[in-house]
């Protein structure tokens, strides 16, 4: 499956060699699970490739050579650059909160000219990278000390206030489920999550009376009682349950979808794409999928177990947990067994920032496969 016996400090590999190294059976499974998205993206255009699937096929393409050459700078060039890089996507959150296009209902993308950005994707990279960066090197003393988290908790409440006021409800969680767990893996010890959760549960009904939206309270309602407005807020829901269901065992066939093809299945090329997966497919074809992702998940594990520094580890460990964050609220999401939030199906559902800030977050996962023998020092980067 993967070569991972490298002797040498393969920081001083040539391009050729770096080749050589990335886990090429990595991008055939990557590959493999977007070409599914691309042929779901067909049967929602009703068999037209047309106007999602040819966009999607070639954001693709940009973001597969993005990643390869993400994959061969050196993973110490990615820590020295992971300060900045926060900074540059948390001005980009600031400028949405402030010059933002609005999109249903909410503030999310900036116009940069040649194309419109959701800074609040990329940061879901590039949180995990500075936490990365901050928690490289740190022991359990440091972690033990409650000052030294000041800073990690001040990187991680910047970004989620900002997109919070978007507002932005999913990837709010996301980011902070995704936080919480370099936390963990820092070494941070448990009872001091006790204490967050604890806090969390008492600002639980403040939040409700002042922070969340009317929106955001009816899908929790919807959540709690979907039948309560089968045809208001309960629609999305209703109907995605029937498609699910309806799929049986072995589905309905490719194109053969009836709930997302006459159209009563909403968002059928984005949040509910799985929706429609499991209705054409039935139960064999969602498991099947959710095998390959699984083994997606695999691989970033491995990978992490197999780097030699601290930062290349928590790198890795973060944005696989962001890639099952992704699956898991998804999948659970269209099946109603949490709020309907609004994350979508990483490689997957149709979407520009998203596709390419997960194909940036598998070039640092190869990147972190290829250089994980380079040596870096406890707080610095080594010989670079």
């Amino acid at each position: 499956m993967m070569s991972l016996d490298i002797s040498a400090d393969n920081g001083t590999m040539t391009i050729g060699e770096k080749l050589g190294q990335i886990s090429w059976s990595l991008i055939f499974l990557i590959t493999l699970v977007a070409s599914i998205g691309f042929a779901m993206l067909y049967s929602a255009a009703n068999g037209n490739i047309d106007p999602w699937a040819s966009r999607q096929m070639m954001r693709f393409g940009v973001g597969l050579a993005m990643m390869i050459v993400i994959a061969l700078v050196d993973i110490r060039v990615w820590m020295k650059l992971s300060y900045p890089l926060y900074g540059i996507v948390l001005v980009l959150l600031i400028g949405v909160d402030l010059f933002g296009n609005v999109g249903k209902g909410a503030q999310r993308w900036i116009d940069l000219g040649f194309v419109q950005l959701q800074p609040s994707e990329m940061m879901k990279v590039t949180l995990v990278m500075v936490l990365a960066r901050y928690f490289h090197g740190a022991t359990l003393e440091d972690t033990g000390r409650i000052p030294f988290l000041f800073v990690p908790l001040a990187l991680v409440v910047a970004p989620v206030g900002l997109v919070l006021a978007q507002p932005n409800l999913g990837t709010s969680l996301m980011l902070i489920l995704a936080s919480g767990s370099m936390f963990f893996l820092s070494g941070v010890r448990l009872w001091k999550f006790g204490l967050v959760i604890g806090a969390v549960l008492i600002a639980v009904p403040l939040s409700w009376q002042f922070l969340l939206h009317d929106y955001q309270r009816d899908r929790v309602e919807t959540f709690l009682d979907p039948d309560s407005d089968p045809l208001g807020t309960g629609y999305h829901i209703t109907q995605s349950k029937i498609a699910f269901g309806s799929g049986g065992l072995t589905g309905k066939g490719f194109l053969q979808g009836t709930q997302s093809h006459l159209n009563f299945l909403p968002e059928k090329q984005t949040d509910f794409i799985f929706t429609m997966l499991a209705e054409e497919f039935g139960l064999v074809g969602g498991l099947v999928f959710l095998f390959l992702y699984c083994l997606l998940l695999l691989y970033g594990f491995v990978i992490a177990s197999r780097c030699r520094h601290q930062y290349g580890r928590l790198l890795v460990l973060g944005l696989t947990v962001n890639l099952f964050l992704y699956l898991f609220i998804n999948v659970a999401m269209i099946m109603g067994l949490i709020p309907v939030v609004g994350v979508p199906l990483p490689l997957i559902s149709y979407g520009g920032t998203a596709t390419l800030a997960v194909m940036v977050g598998f070039g640092l996962i190869l990147s972190a496969h290829v250089h994980r023998d380079v040596r870096m020092s406890r707080r610095g980067l080594g010989d670079l």
